[in-house]
This record gives C-alpha cells, sequence and structure tokens, in this order.
C-alpha cells in the first residue's frame, strides 16, 4: 500500500509540482513530446519488415505460371511498356482461349475486347491535365480499376488491355504472345545486394541512437526541480527508497503520455505518408504495422529508458530535508573507457580495410554496424569529458564569457546530454550525405544536350507497317519529316571474339542519336563506352558480320570501309556506348539487315512532349505493334535524379526536424537554468550587471556544448563515411554545402534559444523578483 501512495504521490507531483502548476505542464508536456516522436519513429522503423513482406508477397502474387495446368484455359497474355513524360505505363494485353482462363489479382474479371482496367494511379492521372498524353497511348475505353491484390506499389502505372483472341497474334504484330494458366509463385525472402546492404545498414544504425538519446534527455528534463521537491520530501519524512519511487512515477506519468501520443501520432502519419512519393516509391497505409516483437519492445523499451534515466541521475545525489546536495566536489569524469569505447569503434570500422571486395557479405554489414555504433557510442560519450576538459582550461575573457565558463565548470554535464542527441544526428546526416554524393558521381554519365537533337522522336515500327505508319505520320500537324534507321548486332568474322551494336541510316537520322560533326553518305562512326563502365571494348575490327536469329551468317559478312571516326560518349545520346553508326552507302554490296522491327526518327514543330503527344495519338490503333519514345530537354536526367533529389530533400527535412527537437530541448533547459538561479541572477542585476551580459552568457553557456559537438560530429560523420564508401566501391564525396548547412542550423538553433529565453531572463532579474525572495 505504501509503494502505491508513493507513485500516487509522483504522479500528482508530475501533474503539479513546484510552486507554479504551469511550469508542471510545460515540464511534463516537454516530456511527453520528445518521447512520443521517438515512439512514432521507432514504430515506423520497426514496420519496415512488415512494410517489404507485404510488398514482396503481392509481387510472388502477381507473376505468371506459364506452365501447363489441366482444366485450364490459357491466357493469352503480352505485355510492352508506354513513355508519357519520365513514367512509362505497363500495357498488358489479354484475350482467354475458353471460360476457364485465370483472372489476374485485382480484376473481378477479364476486360472485353477494347475495354480496359487501369491501376489507381493512372486513373488520377486520367483525371489531370497529363490525362490527355495517357489516352493517346491507350487504344480502349476506361472500365474499371485494379485492386490492391494486382497492384505492387500504389503509384504502379499499370493498365490490362482485353483483346479478341481471334486477332490477338495480328494486333501485337511479331511479338511472341505468352500462354499464362495462373498467378502466383511462392513469395522468396529474396536478397538485398551487398552494396545496398552496406550502405543502408550504416544509415539505419545512425537515424535510430538519436532517438534513444532523445528518449533519456526528455526524461530527465526538469531535473533540478524535481530534485528540490524530493528534497521537500524528505522534510516531510519519506526515506531514501520512497523518494526513488517517487521520481519514478514522475518519469514513468510522462513517459506513458508520450507513449500513448507516439501511438497516436504513428496512427495519424501513416494515412499521410501512404499519399507522399518517397525514394521514387509509393505505399500502402495498411502496410505500416508494426512487427509484433519489436513494436512491443519498444513499447517495454521506452518506459524502461526513462525510469531508468530518472534514476540513473540520483546514483550520486543524497536528497536531504534542508536540500539538494552532491557528494562533495564535482568528480572529474574519467577518460580512459570514453576514449576506449571511441577507438575499439575505430579499429572495428579500420578492419573493413582488410575485407576484400569480391567477398563482400553480412560479416561485412555486422562489422560495419557494430563499429558505427561503437564510434557514435564513444563521441556521444566523449562529449561530457570534452566540454569539461575545454572549460577547465579557460581563463579570461568578457564577464559574460566568465558567467558561461563559471556555471559550465559546474555543471557541463546536462547541456551536453542534451546536445550529444544533435551529435548524432549530425554525424549520420554527414555519412548519408556522403553515400548520395557518392551514388550521384557514380551514376553521372555524361551525354550531348539533346536540343542538338533535329528529330527528338522515335518510333519503333514493324516492318510490316513501315507504309501505313508514315502514312499516318504525314497527317501529323506539326510534323515536318521521318528518317529511317535499321539496327542489328555485329561480331568479329573469322573467329575474331568481338560484340556490338550497329544502326544503319542516313546522315540526319544518325545525327538523331549523336553529334556527328561533318557527315556524308559512306562515313563510319564509333561511339565508346564512357569511362564509368569496366567493360570497354576498342573500335570494331575491319572484318565483321552481322548476327540474325540463327547466328552469324556469311552471306552478311562487312568489311568496314575507310577510318571509323570516334564520337565522345558526352556527344552522344546515353547508353549508346559499343555501338556504330554507319550510312547506307558505308554497306557497299551489303544487303541491309532485315530487322523486325525499324526506327523512325521524326522531326517536328512545338514542344517534345507535345510532338509525341501527336504522333501517339495518330498511331494509337497500331499502340500494340508501334512504341513511341522521346526524351524532352526540359525534363532531361529528371529520372535519374529523381531518387536522390527526394532521398536528399527527405533526410535534409528529417535532420531540421531533429533539429528543431534538439532545440526545444536546449530551450527547455535555458529555462530550467534561468528558473534555477533565478536569485544569483536577480543579485547580479542588482549588483549593477547589465542584461545583455547576462544574456551573452546565456548565449555562450548553450553554444560552447554545441560548438564542441559539432566538431565531434563532423568527424565522425567522415570517419563512418569513409569506410562504407570502400566497402560500397563507391567514390569518396562528401557533400560539403549540406554538412555547412547543418552545422550552421545548429547554430542557429542557439541563437533562437537565446532570444526566446530574454523575455524570462528579463523578468527574474527585476528588483522586485529579488526583493520577493
Amino acid at each position: 500500500m505504501s509503494m502505491l501512495k508513493d507513485f500516487a504521490l509522483g504522479l500528482r507531483l508530475a501533474v503539479g509540482g513546484g510552486r507554479i502548476s504551469g511550469a508542471a505542464l510545460l515540464r511534463l508536456s516537454m516530456t511527453a513530446v520528445g518521447i512520443a516522436l521517438a515512439v512514432a519513429l521507432l514504430l515506423l522503423a520497426t514496420s519496415i519488415g512488415h512494410l517489404t513482406g507485404e510488398r514482396r508477397d503481392r509481387v510472388a502474387a502477381t507473376q505468371e505460371v506459364t506452365d501447363t495446368r489441366p482444366g485450364v484455359d490459357p491466357l493469352r497474355w503480352h505485355s510492352t511498356g508506354k513513355q508519357v513524360g519520365e513514367d512509362y505505363l505497363e500495357l498488358l494485353a489479354v484475350a482467354p482461349t475458353g471460360p476457364a482462363s485465370p483472372v489476374p489479382p485485382g480484376l473481378e474479371r477479364l476486360p472485353g475486347p477494347g475495354e480496359l482496367v487501369v491501376s489507381p494511379a493512372v486513373a488520377d492521372r486520367l483525371a489531370t491535365a497529363e490525362g490527355d498524353s495517357i489516352r493517346a497511348r491507350l487504344p480502349g475505353t476506361v472500365v474499371g480499376e485494379i485492386g490492391k491484390p494486382g497492384l505492387v506499389d500504389p503509384g504502379d502505372l499499370t493498365v490490362y488491355l482485353g483483346l479478341d483472341p481471334a486477332q490477338f497474334g495480328e494486333q501485337i504484330g511479331t511479338a511472341t504472345p505468352e500462354e499464362v494458366y495462373g498467378f502466383g509463385v511462392p513469395s522468396d525472402a529474396g536478397e538485398i545486394s551487398a552494396t545496398t546492404l552496406l550502405l543502408a545498414a550504416p544509415a539505419a544504425a545512425v537515424l535510430l541512437m538519436p532517438l534513444l538519446i532523445f528518449v533519456t534527455t526528455a526524461s530527465r528534463m526538469g531535473a533540478a526541480q524535481r530534485d528540490r521537491r524530493l528534497a521537500g520530501l524528505r522534510l516531510l519524512g519519506l526515506d531514501a527508497r520512497q523518494v526513488r519511487r517517487v521520481a519514478a512515477a514522475e518519469s514513468l506519468l510522462g513517459a506513458m503520455l508520450g507513449l500513448v501520443a507516439g501511438i497516436g501520432l504513428f496512427l495519424a502519419l501513416r494515412p499521410l505518408i501512404g499519399t507522399l512519393e518517397l525514394f521514387g516509391m509509393r505505399f500502402f497505409a495498411g502496410d505500416f504495422v508494426p512487427n509484433p516483437v519489436l513494436g512491443g519492445l519498444v513499447l517495454l523499451l521506452v518506459p524502461a529508458l526513462a525510469v531508468g534515466a530518472a534514476l540513473f541521475g540520483l546514483r550520486r545525489t543524497i536528497v536531504e530535508p534542508l536540500g539538494v546536495v552532491r557528494h562533495g566536489k564535482t568528480a572529474r569524469r574519467r577518460m580512459w573507457w570514453r576514449w576506449l569505447l571511441t577507438a575499439i569503434g575505430a579499429v572495428v570500422l579500420g578492419s573493413t580495410l582488410f575485407i576484400p571486395l569480391h567477398t563482400r557479405d553480412s560479416l561485412a554489414t555486422v562489422v560495419l554496424v557494430a563499429g558505427t555504433v561503437l564510434l557514435l557510442a564513444g563521441i556521444v560519450s566523449v562529449l561530457p569529458w570534452a566540454v569539461e576538459k575545454l572549460v577547465g582550461a579557460l581563463r579570461g575573457g568578457s564577464p559574460s564569457w566568465q558567467f558561461a565558463i563559471r556555471r559550465l565548470q559546474l555543471d557541463s554535464g546536462t547541456p551536453s546530454r542534451v546536445v550529444s542527441g544533435l551529435v548524432v544526428v549530425l554525424a549520420g546526416t554527414i555519412l548519408i550525405q556522403g553515400l548520395l554524393a557518392s551514388m550521384s558521381s557514380a551514376e553521372e554519365i555524361p551525354s550531348r544536350p539533346l536540343a542538338q537533337n533535329p528529330a527528338p522522336i522515335r518510333v519503333l515500327v514493324e516492318q510490316d507497317d513501315l507504309r501505313e505508319v508514315r502514312t499516318r505520320l504525314a497527317e501529323v500537324e506539326g510534323v515536318t519529316g521521318s528518317r529511317l534507321t535499321r539496327q542489328a548486332s555485329l561480331a568479329g568474322s573469322q573467329g575474331q571474339g568481338y560484340a556490338a551494336a550497329v544502326e544503319i541510316g542516313d546522315c540526319v537520322a544518325l545525327a538523331a542519336r549523336a553529334t556527328l560533326g561533318p557527315c556524308s553518305d559512306g562515313d563510319v562512326f564509333y561511339v565508346p563506352y564512357p569511362e564509368q563502365y569496366d567493360y570497354r571494348p576498342g573500335p570494331p575490327p575491319r572484318d565483321v558480320a552481322f548476327l540474325g536469329q540463327r547466328g552469324p551468317d556469311s552471306d552478311t559478312e562487312w568489311s568496314i570501309p575507310g577510318p571509323i571516326r570516334e564520337i565522345a560518349p558526352q556527344n552522344a545520346e546515353k547508353y549508346l556506348g559499343g555501338t556504330v553508326l554507319a550510312t547506307p552507302a558505308a554497306l557497299g554490296d551489303t544487303p541491309l539487315p532485315d530487322g523486325r522491327r525499324v526506327n523512325l526518327y521524326v522531326s517536328g514543330e512545338g514542344t517534345t512532349a507535345g510532338l509525341a503527344d501527336r504522333v501517339a495519338l495518330a498511331l494509337r490503333p497500331l499502340s500494340l505493334r508501334t512504341d513511341v519514345i522521346y526524351a524532352d530537354p526540359a525534363n532531361r536526367g529528371q529520372a535519374e535524379n529523381e531518387f536522390l533529389a527526394t532521398f536528399r530533400a527527405a533526410l535534409l527535412s528529417a535532420s531540421l526536424f531533429v533539429l528543431v527537437v534538439a532545440a526545444l530541448s536546449l530551450l527547455m533547459l535555458a529555462v530550467e537554468q534561468i528558473t534555477e538561479r533565478r536569485r544569483a541572477l536577480a543579485a547580479l542585476s542588482a549588483a549593477g550587471v547589465p542584461l545583455s551580459v547576462l544574456a551573452k552568457a546565456s548565449l555562450w553557456q548553450t553554444a560552447i556544448p554545441v560548438g564542441v559537438g559539432i566538431v565531434l560530429a563532423v568527424a565522425a560523420g567522415i570517419g563512418l563515411t569513409l569506410p562504407s564508401l570502400r566497402l560500397a566501391d563507391a567514390p569518396i564525396a562528401i557533400d560539403a554545402t549540406a554538412v555547412l548547412g547543418l552545422s550552421a542550423a545548429a547554430v542557429l538553433a542557439v541563437l533562437l534559444v537565446t532570444a526566446l529565453t530574454l523575455p524570462l531572463l528579463r523578468q527574474v532579474t527585476r528588483l522586485d523578483a529579488l526583493r520577493a525572495e
């Protein structure tokens, strides 16, 4: 019964303790908000397993089964892609061969001839200004939407088109259709690539560590006022054990309120995340379900951390009836274990230098994560010691500087604890920004500006449809001409080991693929692979052969005439490396390769996207037999950079959000320190110390730990980035702009906190406040 009374007393003090109930409620609210943010993010993190599992299951459920099944009428099936801007629609043509044909997941029935069943993302786009571009590529009428079982992600651009089984082969041209007997294969957990795992694992570690730090920091807000309340309880007769139970109850209330608010925030964030596009993907809100074990661990760990942090703070404190006394002189922090922890982390990370790149596996990931956690934990533990050593060695200076230094000499642990979460966030941000910068530089493949392309629209045409396509193009408004090229594969003749692609067309047509310079009929050009590629064969040999479906044909041997002019990769279309460009006269008596499909490069007036839409609309009856491809100069590189740009923006937003939380913690700390020292501040003011001096002292008192933390964070971030990039075999690059920006944001947070505390500082230094004491 006594224990329950102690807990009840702790709960009452948490809500209304201190002289002013509003202060207690503010303190409780700050604790709850800090814990709620951590809980919500931790629950989101524990949902990743279920999210990826559900997605993997839907991928398996939508896979076609082509093995013959008795009693099943096969479904005729053909898949093709249709470009719309920087995106591609997956157009699936289906035709049943009988009443027992399988129905794809997400569909209530198979669409009839000319009917379209579209994904929700396509339906949404059809209702926007982009709808005309999509309709120009869909030869049918929309009759329904695909359900969730038939989608991998909410953003899937998928369309089912019903065809007449009797005309199926004619409508898809020379493409080979599939016969599908069902859908769904066993779900496989799959394997994450070594590079992806090595890049993602340290990032996950550095993103989760600050959450645990903020839980412990938030639970210790108001520690000085709490100690004074506990001293009053000792005066009333409570023993040390009862006092600790009261302290535990106070912390537990804030933790439980934060836990409930965090669960509510998690539930509120799920629908919001489902409407956003993150990292180039969208997610179903219902898939964010925490893992039962990990979610339960979070619900138990957060209150335990909060209570444990509060009790740990009392480990060297004696709450006596006449006040709060800490054991004698402030003990100097031991250095050896802090640097030992940091050194172990550095050694573990350094051991990755001895892991061969070709043997990267789960062991490398474990070593990298362990080293990351140990190094960050070491840096966090070094921070209070570094601040203590720094302020202990400082002497002299302006009065405001001396006030701040003396205060930090008396108690540097509390501000260091608040700043420690900031250190981990900055170090982790430097790591992830370095990974993103390296990925960006690794993916950068130079290519010429498309503004030089005289025929920006490429139409892939069936050989048998060439006449009809040209007739339809002649009727398209704004089209000024079209040029034909043929594609084939080359191999070295007479046993020479060589393989390349060749595209044959006149100078105007080939100029749509590369900036040729002077060109006349009979010229041959070669585009080498960019330097980023490991496989970089030289120019083709003089004697080659066109490859057909049956392999090299001696009747199609070709001796390349004259010099082969090399074109720099940056002056050619992207992914054209390793291609020979030849004009018709260069073939001499060698017959043109007779492929099933040819390329028409279309030139015209207006924007590239508008011209492509008009061409696609004109070829809509042949949409399954033709493909309209283009690259808009206005959107050049958008697809390649979208993922990295979104990831970088999300990371910076999350980092700034955590900085806001850290700034709130610093604000609460500054308010507590001013309230605790109100008598000393009032006495200094009465003695003639200007308010500006006291304000500057408050600024320095917060800025010094933050400055030390920024230095340690930058060092730790770079130290984490280098081994991660080395194991991922990625180029080393540091995003200095992002690092400086976040450091500047931390400094700005210090200035903002100081400005917000000025009204309270002005109030406690009034003379009537001194008389009230």
